[in-house]
């Protein structure tokens, strides 16, 4: 199978760096530290994504956008549409309210080409975070941060091999996603896979299919899904049907960190939604106060990291702290 170039790279200065660990040392509420804001102008970013409600991904990514406005001062307006043409309405709402800048996710680009090219054409610099790594650059976006989803599925589908996995099944809960789609494709290089498409907003439609597909298949010795509220319910699938199959998922939440603690879920595969959230917005505030564009022309990688057994007394720390 052909595959596409990896010329990616984390590529973090060394203010980014120091911002970054200041982030990651505070609470969930990064302003209470008393720190004074950066000496500048008094920026509004404009945060717009596709969250799916309910899922636990985008309050991570929440706090770290947060964290970055307290750190820097800025006022940080956030808003959300699962609906990919809904959410280009919310970009041009934002560009006519004459924002300094635009953070954005790109699941569903066909539906965001023509709003991210009106936004250059007002002036409103757009960086992209956790999907859209392959059309960022197409679209006009000036950085990208996130993961690359299908490395990521890559590296999860040989890790499942590598532990005796045969037949994973990848459960995909947003229709149209291409971030979850490249995930599920990453893993099928790695082993047999197939996906299954699920409605995320209804936990027990997804633990009535999840079950079925598994009486109807018993070689499945693998779930992975593509988040974290999606793997609880599949620990539930696994009862219903009477299966031993493991379970996998992309993303991280306390409840999931808490579940790898107590060996139920296998691993998880972290993009740090919070570093994606605080880099993101960060980038905007550097662009506009001192030119600086991060990552050189390429997109900076977040992930994957590989969250089990070995590692997550080091992580569950964070988890409760809502930035894992």
């Amino acid at each position: 199978m052909t595959t596409r170039p990896t010329r990616t790279r984390l590529a973090l200065s060394g203010l980014v760096f120091a911002l970054i660990m200041a982030a990651c040392n505070q609470a969930a509420s990064p302003a209470a530290s008393g720190a004074a804001a950066p000496a500048g102008p008094k920026l509004t970013i404009a945060m717009i994504t596709h969250e799916t409600p309910g899922d636990t991904y985008w309050d991570i990514i929440r706090a770290g956008a947060k964290a970055a406005e307290a750190h820097l001062g800025i006022t940080l307006k956030y808003s959300s549409d699962p609906d990919f043409t809904k959410q280009a309405t919310l970009v041009q709402n934002a560009i006519d309210s004459k924002v300094d800048g635009i953070a954005m996710t790109a699941a569903g680009p066909s539906a965001l080409e023509a709003v991210v090219k009106a936004a250059n054409t007002a002036g409103v610099p757009v960086v992209m975070f956790d999907s859209g790594i392959e059309d960022w650059q197409r679209m006009g976006a000036m950085m990208y941060f996130g993961s690359d989803e299908y490395i990521a599925g890559q590296a999860l589908g040989k890790r499942i091999a590598a532990d005796g996995g045969k037949h994973a099944l990848c459960v995909i809960h947003q229709e149209g996603s291409t971030a979850l789609e490249a995930r599920c494709k990453g893993v099928g290089e790695g082993l047999k896979s197939e996906n299954m498409q699920v409605n995320g907003t209804d936990d027990a439609s997804v633990n009535a299919s999840i079950a079925a597909k598994l009486q109807q298949d018993p070689s499945i010795d693998w779930i992975v899904t593509m988040g974290a509220p999606v793997a609880l319910v599949a620990l539930q699938s696994l009862g219903t049907a009477g299966s031993k199959a493991k379970v996998a998922t992309f993303d991280l939440n306390l409840d999931a960190a808490n579940a790898i603690k107590d060996g139920k879920i296998a691993l998880a595969v972290d993009a740090q939604p919070y570093l994606q959230g605080y880099l993101a917005v960060e980038s905007l505030w550097l662009f506009k106060t001192n030119g600086n564009i991060i990552g050189g022309g390429l997109s900076t990688l977040t992930g994957p990291a590989m969250v089990d057994a070995s590692n997550i007394g080091v992580i569950l720390p964070f988890a409760q702290n809502h930035t894992r």
